[in-house]
């Protein structure tokens, strides 16, 4: 375009791959990227936690790789086999096929409203998935790794199927409860190690259905003969792909799953008695293949097996990415609760089938998200799902901003009303959005849209002496530096799937940028004085936007997409310095607001929200008393005047807390631009020096604290600096 002057330089720009030009391959003899996460069970609709653990997590690591050049393929989709579904579509009277169907169709929905960017969003229901499985299945039988056990299973003779744990209650042969579940007893907490131990067994789904004890035969994966190769390799894959610590092994290598301890893993079943999920192959031994008739794989066997079949049904050339370990890196994200099924199941059973399978090279898993104290519930309407955060008004940018900065990485973190109202008005407002506004409006304004600089400018990397006796330079040359060293932290954070800690290095670039602009005085005295000094830091502000198109692409690309336009530029790659690359005489778009602010008067809008998906307050407002601190939750309701003495105690704690809340809100908004990006800094160094505490990074603790410290030092010099003027303003 004629009103564009950009840099020509290779590598410059985001390579966007067009898939009418064929699938995303891996390169031979470089770095490429596959990336999974945990396929979403097909009759659940997703809540946040469930998207931030897995899907919206891969999804900023995928953009992230995009923005390197890396070529880089995301795949997921809808889980749809197992007990549950068959079970579920029993109820609704409809085939299994048709509930999946309708779920496939809500979950693709909702993940198209967050962006999330699959290559490839499918699903386990195709005919790729039952061969690859079927064909899984018969090379780990060739190599004999499977065994035959039998064991009494109950069986509904209505329904005329064998049933799970959780579909089978009865009476508690220790306690005598009458509602023990299959696999535990509520009352007395006993386990039972099969549901035939209940008295009296009866269907969950229909109580009236005569229920019965069948012997059954399955085949069982040898986990204790692949355990020895599984830690082999669990060992030398922790310490290549960087792991964070986890439920399985921790970070020093460790391994801490209880089912590998002591006497070991035990063969565990991988067939059962059921008619939804892919058939058990004949195997051409004819006693074995009669016993295990009108069998299905086991869900967490062909589940895993979602991500190469999947994959199978992008491209046929799918073997390029998932059997080739010496080029492709495998990255998977999922929460806690499934770690045990991707760090041992999954590869036992890819080790057991023998053939040269890309493995995982990396894992990245979360805690819980946690609602308001409490947790989601679909059943008592209880918090945000998917298909719920649409009907705030709020863009998906801000949902995945506020989302992301809550990633419970290392330990459960909240989602709550009042800040995800503080992230937008306080964060993406005044940083981020304030800095883009402010130097583009400038342009627009002053310039008639045109970048200014020295015409002859051939851009790169601006050389500035730090030590130079002129302050702009100096001002320039610190400016600069601390971009080159805060992308370097910000790679080093993503590269490590740290996530929520290269999010809050990228606010900490845009706040240097407020703080740059502070520091030169932008305004029109100094362009009416210093015309010059006024170009050069109008070009390095809007060449610092062009650097956080791509570092906040991952996170918001539409926000990302959005200052692209603001600045009439193409895509870009991610840099490792700053560089000068929209050259002097290029013409920018149009100044626009990328963020609204929330209007949350006298905490209007944080109660509506609250009432409308039963958080907080509003809940607590249904049980008199409240719950602990205000809240619905917290067990029995208690009576007479225990009750009255209580809710005034809870009444009073919830006041204090809400007005705690109100302060630090009141001290959060009047911060500075400077205060905030220096805050920024410090929280980016804290989270650094804990992680670093807890084993889930690796450095120097020691020079990491006392980063933190200094940084903390030159935060509270800022703020009695400013409380200082202000007095004096007032004297």
């Amino acid at each position: 375009m004629a009103d564009r002057k950009i840099r020509q330089a290779d590598g410059l720009l985001m390579v966007i791959n067009d898939p009418a030009n064929g699938p995303v391959l891996p390169k031979k003899g470089q770095r490429n990227v596959l990336i999974t996460s945990a396929l979403p069970y097909v009759n659940n609709v997703p809540h946040l936690g469930n998207i931030i653990g897995s899907t919206l997590s891969a999804d900023v690591f995928a953009r992230y790789c995009r923005t390197l050049n890396v070529p880089t393929l995301y795949v997921c989709g809808t889980d749809e086999y197992g007990t549950a579904t068959e079970t579920k579509a029993l109820e609704e009277g409809v085939t299994p096929l048709e509930l999946c169907t309708k779920f496939h169709h809500l979950h693709t929905a909702i993940y198209n409203w967050f962006e999330l960017g699959f290559d490839k969003w499918g699903r386990t229901s195709t005919q790729q998935h039952t061969e690859i499985t079927q064909d899984i299945y018969k090379q780990i039988h060739a190599n004999n790794l499977f065994t035959l056990q039998t064991s009494d299973q109950t069986y509904c003779e209505d329904d005329k199927l064998f049933l799970a744990d959780r579909f089978v209650e009865g009476i508690c042969p220790n306690c005598g409860y009458d509602d023990a579940r299959g696999d535990q007893c509520d009352k007395c907490a006993l386990t039972y190690a099969s549901p035939t131990e209940l008295l009296s067994p009866r269907c969950k789904r229909n109580k009236n259905h005569t229920v019965s004890v069948r012997p059954s035969t399955h085949a069982c994966l040898r986990l204790d003969k692949i355990q020895p190769k599984l830690e082999e390799w669990m060992r030398a894959a922790r310490v290549k792909g960087g792991w964070n610590s986890n439920p399985v092994i921790t970070d020093k290598g460790e391994i801490v799953e209880p089912r590998m301890l002591g006497n070991g893993l035990r063969p565990s079943a991988v067939t059962r008695d059921l008619k939804w999920g892919v058939e058990v192959p004949k195997v051409g031994v004819p006693e074995e293949d009669e016993k295990l008739a009108n069998k299905v794989c086991y869900v967490w066997f062909d589940a895993p097996i979602g991500y190469p079949s999947i994959t199978a049904a992008y491209t046929d050339k799918w073997r390029e990415w998932w059997m080739n370990p010496d080029d492709v890196e495998l990255y998977q994200f999922m929460g806690k609760d499934n770690v045990y099924f991707h760090t041992v199941f999954f590869p036992a059973m890819l080790l057991a089938d023998g053939r040269n399978w890309t493995m995982l090279h990396n894992i990245s898993s979360t805690q819980y998200l946690n609602y308001e104290d409490t947790k989601f519930s679909k059943s008592r309407n209880i918090g945000v799902f998917g298909n719920n955060a649409e009907e705030t008004g709020q863009p998906a940018s801000v949902w995945r901003y506020y989302l992301i900065s809550q990633r419970p990485e290392s330990a459960d973190t909240a989602f709550l009303w009042s800040s995800f109202i503080a992230a937008v008005n306080n964060e993406l407002l005044s940083n981020l959005g304030n800095f883009v506004n402010r130097a583009i409006k400038f342009i627009n304004a002053k310039f008639d849209s045109v970048v200014p600089g020295p015409a002859d400018l051939a851009g790169g990397e601006p050389s500035y002496d730090a030590n130079s006796s002129d302050p702009w330079e100096k001002i320039d040359a610190e400016f600069v530096a601390d971009i080159n060293t805060k992308l370097a932290e910000f790679r080093e954070h993503m590269n490590a799937t740290r996530i929520r800690g290269g999010l809050a290095v990228a606010m900490t670039i845009s706040g240097r940028g407020n703080q740059y602009l502070q520091d030169c005085g932008l305004d029109n005295a100094l362009l009416a004085h210093h015309p010059e000094r006024c170009a050069t830091v109008l070009l390095n502000a809007i060449n610092l936007i062009y650097i956080l198109s791509a570092v906040f692409h991952p996170f918001m690309p539409s926000a990302s997409a959005d200052m692209l336009v603001q600045l009439n530029a193409p895509a870009r790659s991610l840099p490792t310095r700053f560089s000068i690359d929209i050259l002097p005489g290029h013409k920018v778009g149009t100044a626009a607001h990328l963020f609204k602010r929330i209007d949350n008067t006298d905490g209007k809008q944080e109660r509506a929200w609250q009432k409308q998906f039963g958080g907080d307050a509003a809940v607590a407002k249904q049980v008199t008393p409240a719950g602990p601190a205000g809240h619905a939750e917290g067990g029995a309701v208690p009576k007479g005047a225990e009750a009255t003495k209580k809710a005034a105690e809870a009444a009073k704690r919830a006041e204090a807390q809400e007005k705690k809340k109100q302060a630090a809100k009141a001290a959060e908004a009047a911060q500075t631009p400077e205060e905030k990006a220096l805050q920024a800094e410090l929280d980016a160094l804290q989270l650094r020096v804990r992680d670093l505490r807890v084993g889930q990074a690796e450095g120097d603790l020691e020079a990491a604290t006392a980063q933190a410290k200094a940084k903390k030092a030159e935060l509270a010099a800022l703020k009695k600096k400013i409380k200082e003027a202000a007095k004096a303003a007032q004297a």
